[in-house]
């Protein structure tokens, strides 16, 4: 057992329960919402995201796993006061998330040009918010977070990831990294984390979900990843059926051990105008606990294997962390 982060204070590993791997209390866009007027208001959206969580833990989970980094953004305090007021464990990440280019407060810090031997501030910075904790909070965050899409690994993409693979091999936090699937980027992901000596156990390849093919997804089982089957409920990119249909020809070849799950959802998200989310009305927390494992019930998958996803393998990624302290 370890002794886990959460933004409420330390959790036993053994404690965390049923835990889904990816979900967001809120996603903004903080410079946006501090100059423009929008449909943000700090007391509601708070009120919510703790009728939501509370909702989430009536229905049988306990832990949630916040891969809110810098590009998301990332407001621990705001974390923190929702902790107090919910029974529901919220593990925080630190980490840096962008499709191209490195945020312009690192583009001329460290290792800005090719072959510039310098030390990358994003490492101390990650190492800094797992060791001692986020900024003023006392919160630690307890796991790594990065990210790679269709755009591929681009040179800030490279940077980035890099960064995340040696404030692990300094913390021990387990990493989870956004992918594109159907690009099969997590082999891209899987070459630089070689490179860099990083053991794929403790990797878990987000929106592996996102693609039904079986095969590919097997390939990066077999390497020892732990799959994110996180995204249910976000139909557009793959529909119901063909999610729960994965999940379960990849528990009959075996990989019920390398799969997590969880909706990729926020309380609050304001990237896209209302209306699209109104247009995806299983994208919410409950999906899984309401749909998803019934579905998978009837699909042959057993009660063992369906705490196999949701307790022990979050609870053994956790546990890859040998620094926490």
């Amino acid at each position: 057992m370890a002794e886990i982060p959460t933004a409420g204070g330390p959790v036993d590993s053994g404690a965390l329960g049923r835990t889904l791997i990816h979900e967001h209390v809120f996603v903004m866009t903080t410079e946006v919402q501090a100059n423009f007027k929008t449909d943000w208001d700090e007391a509601s959206n708070v009120a919510d995201a703790v009728e939501k969580l509370t909702a989430l833990k009536a229905a049988g989970i306990d832990t949630i796993a916040d891969p809110t980094v810098i590009g998301l953004g990332r407001y621990i305090p705001r974390i923190v006061d929702i902790a107090k007021q919910v029974e529901i464990n919220i593990i925080v990440a630190t980490g840096v998330y962008t499709y191209a280019d490195v945020p312009m407060y690192f583009r001329l810090r460290g290792p800005f040009l090719p072959g510039l031997d310098r030390p990358d501030p994003m490492v101390d910075m990650f190492v800094t918010d797992i060791t001692e904790g986020i900024a003023d909070t006392g919160v630690r965050a307890a796991f790594l977070k990065c990210a790679i899409d269709e755009p591929g690994m681009t040179p800030g993409v490279e940077r980035v990831l890099r960064a995340v693979a040696k404030a692990h091999l300094r913390t021990g936090a387990p990493v989870m990294v956004h992918t594109h699937p159907g690009t099969r980027r997590g082999l891209e992901v899987h070459e630089i984390l070689q490179q860099e000596g990083v053991s794929p156990s403790s990797v878990c390849l987000a929106h592996s979900g996102d693609s039904p093919d079986a095969d590919h997804l097997s390939e990066l089982a077999e390497h020892g990843y732990l799959l994110g089957m996180d995204r249910f409920g976000v139909d557009a990119y793959l529909p119901f059926e063909q999610r729960v249909g994965v999940v379960a020809e990849l528990v009959k070849r075996g990989y019920a051990d390398r799969m997590a799950l969880a909706h990729d959802a926020s309380c609050y998200f304001d990237w896209v105008e209302p209306q699209f989310l109104e247009a995806a009305p299983n994208w919410n927390f409950l999906h899984i606990s309401k749909d998803v494992l019934p579905r998978l019930r009837e699909l042959g998958v057993s009660e063992e294997q369906i705490d196999t996803m949701l307790i022990d393998n979050p609870r053994r990624w956790f546990e890859t962390a040998v620094n926490f302290r």
